[in-house]
């Protein structure tokens, strides 16, 4: 255990590994089920032309459930729940990286940043083909327009209406397959690291920066947890205002099929300007926050849970 000022850090070889991953999958998949309505508003946001479609996040909201119901926030979640394989790679990285740099530097600023980006490189290069289908998947419905893949009805019997298949995931893929082939499935990838690479390697040494100095003003007798919980969300705020210009673009390319990272941002800022760079970025930040607050409670009591027997009575929280 490794202690940095009054927050104790739990490092990898202080965990059961065994309870580490199984209870990390059931937090995964509760986080990301939590969040999914904000991610998919965000992604709506940033395609759209201007505000042709929403003026802003409550606005999507709103329009959204009245349009498309509660399913209508949740379409293409079912794909998305795939991304519970890159989440277990980027905690499984991050702590080994992190493990690794400490052989070099005691810079707990050091190991978070490099660890960071390392684990969202793997975690993207699992992800990016999950949300290339995903993100298709949340244009339909009002969006189906912006984007070059649309969900193939299937007629009903006796009736004139029109019903989408419940092979919408299957149907897209082919889509995407028959367009671009196996590269559709990452089209974006290099904007997608452009994002999260930096957006990862700024939140962990923003958390604990955010952590330690909440520690010095809070009363000796806070619990460390609510001090963190606090450093997630400020720590997601501050990078994701950092980084959402980027994260644009990559909604931009993947949806829209571009291929040019840097064309795609130089018209972006022709036909919008700045203010087209801060696009989705409310929605981020709403979905961040409350993620990170997940993440951080989550993720903290999940290594504590998992700490190893021989070392539970030493620990003071």
């Amino acid at each position: 255990m490794q202690q940095k000022g009054p927050i104790q850090i739990i490092e990898w070889e202080d965990l059961d590994k065994k309870k580490f991953y199984s209870l990390g999958v059931f937090m995964t998949l509760t986080t990301r089920a939590t969040v999914y309505p904000a991610s998919l508003i965000r992604t709506r946001l940033q395609v759209q032309k201007g505000k042709a479609l929403y003026s802003g996040t409550f606005d999507a909201f709103c329009k959204i459930l009245r349009s498309e119901g509660v399913g209508g926030l949740y379409r293409g979640f079912m794909i998305n729940t795939f991304t519970l394989i890159s989440g277990q790679a980027y905690i499984t990285t991050y702590e080994l990286v992190r493990k690794y740099v400490s052989q070099y530097t005691p810079s707990n600023t050091v190991k978070s940043l490099v660890a960071g980006g390392a684990a969202s490189l793997v975690a993207q290069t699992i992800t990016v083909p999950i949300d290339v289908v995903s993100q298709q998947l949340m244009m339909q419905g009002q969006g189906e327009h912006l984007t070059r893949f649309k969900v193939k009805p299937k007629m009903m019997l006796a009736t004139t209406k029109r019903k989408p298949t419940f092979g919408q995931t299957r149907d897209i893929t082919v889509q995407i397959f028959a367009a671009d082939g196996f590269r559709g499935f990452y089209r974006g990838y290099v904007a997608s690291l452009l994002t999260y690479i930096p957006n990862s390697a700024l939140w962990w040494p923003f958390y604990h920066f955010y952590a330690e100095q909440l520690s010095l003003l809070a009363p000796s007798a806070c619990p460390h947890l609510i001090l963190q919980a606090l450093a997630g969300p400020m720590a997601a705020a501050t990078a994701s205002t950092i980084t959402n210009p980027m994260d644009v673009v990559r909604a931009r390319v993947q949806v829209e099929g571009r291929s040019s990272v840097i064309e795609t941002f130089k018209q972006l800022l022709a036909e919008e300007g700045v203010y087209g760079m801060t696009k989705g970025l409310s929605a981020r930040i709403i979905s961040s926050m409350p993620t990170s607050v997940l993440i951080v409670v989550g993720y903290e009591t999940l290594k504590r849970l998992s700490l190893r027997a021989d070392l539970v009575e030493s620990r003071h929280w």
